[in-house]
């Protein structure tokens, strides 16, 4: 089995986390987002994953090897591809064409899940759902009464259904995926301006093609700011007993930690009350400062701040009194200086 990953996006709703460390590659709970994802499939999907294909922008040298250690600590081969222009989720997967064959996972790098993930081998394909309130900003499934999907439909302005199809997709054939991506490309067959994998699975039903549904028990998103740290808040709660023990490396002193907390190697505390759901990556120094439901990435130092809801890059310095801030790698915040 291939795990196909696009995540050529640039991330601007998340900026300015974004603008130095592309979307997928941001750490929550001490992991990138990109690697929980493909583990997470790993873990659930019943096979041995040979290959998993990144499509991305122009990340450079060192984003590509990051996602290559992290194919290869799944045992698989990493393919790298790049997607010059963003012109729809179709597009992006035509730019992994050569790694398409066989059975694949597609799964979109701006999301993670928790989610009963068996898959369903009377079927071409299992779509995974979730549940919305604004279907608008999705698309979206209907369904006939044995619970194979009907119609799929980008984000329909007029109620259709209120299942929103999540960014990940099993197909027991790529190359039928792949004829019907060409097709709606080769005949510019294009919604809102892109080329949709909406209208290859449309298309792939109407040739009688049965797909089925896969709902998830969670969908967290990474999209902007407050949801990334709502989703770095689930995964400790998710893994609490994962981040019971600190490293050795860490210098905890005269502090409360309430988990569930991330503590990474080399992160010193002092005077402070960390937690409950916080991240601190490693080599980041927290003093006098009351911090909880946040994520601070490395060696970033934190001197009397009191903040909660909050995101912080890595090597930034903050010094201060706030309740709730966004600040991104690099960055200095002074309220203490006179």
């Amino acid at each position: 089995m291939k795990i196909i990953v696009p995540m050529a996006g640039k991330g601007s709703r998340l900026r300015p986390h974004t603008l130095t460390v592309p979307k997928p590659l941001i750490p929550i709970a001490g992991k990138p987002i990109v690697q929980r994802l493909v583990e997470d499939i790993a873990k659930v999907a019943g096979e041995k994953i040979d290959e998993v294909a990144f499509i991305i922008g122009d990340f450079g040298a060192e984003v590509e090897n990051s996602l290559i250690k992290i194919a290869e600590s799944l045992g698989a081969k990493a393919s790298i591809y790049v997607q010059n222009e963003a012109l729809g989720t179709a597009h992006a997967i035509k730019c992994a064409e050569q790694s398409m064959q066989g059975n694949v996972v597609i799964a979109f790098a701006d999301t993670l899940f928790r989610a009963d993930f068996t898959l369903d081998t009377n079927a071409d394909g299992v779509i995974w759902v979730k549940k919305v309130d604004d279907p608008s900003a999705f698309g979206v499934v209907k369904l006939d009464d044995y619970g194979f999907i009907t119609d799929f439909i980008e984000k329909p302005q007029t109620f259709v259904s209120d299942l929103a199809i999540i960014g990940i997709y099993y197909f027991n054939s790529a190359e039928k995926l792949m004829a019907e991506i060409n097709y709606i490309m080769d005949n510019d067959i294009k919604v809102s301006g892109e080329y949709q994998l909406t209208t290859a699975l449309e298309n792939l039903r109407q040739k009688d093609a049965k797909f089925s549904l896969g709902k998830v028990d969670d969908w967290m998103d990474c999209g902007n700011k407050n949801a990334t740290v709502e989703t770095n808040g689930k995964i400790l709660e998710y893994e609490k007993n994962l981040f019971t023990q600190y490293p050795e490396s860490a210098i905890i002193q005269n502090s409360l930690i309430i988990q569930p907390c991330y503590i990474g190697e080399g992160v010193e505390i002092s005077n402070s009350k960390i937690g409950p759901y916080v991240s601190l990556g490693k080599g980041t120094k927290v003093i006098n400062s009351n911090i909880d439901n946040s994520l601070i990435q490395e060696k970033t130092v934190i001197d009397h701040g009191n903040l909660s809801n909050s995101m912080i890059g890595s090597s930034a310095q903050y010094f201060g009194v706030a309740r709730e801030i966004s600040l991104g790698d690099f960055s200095v915040l002074d309220f203490l200086s006179k």
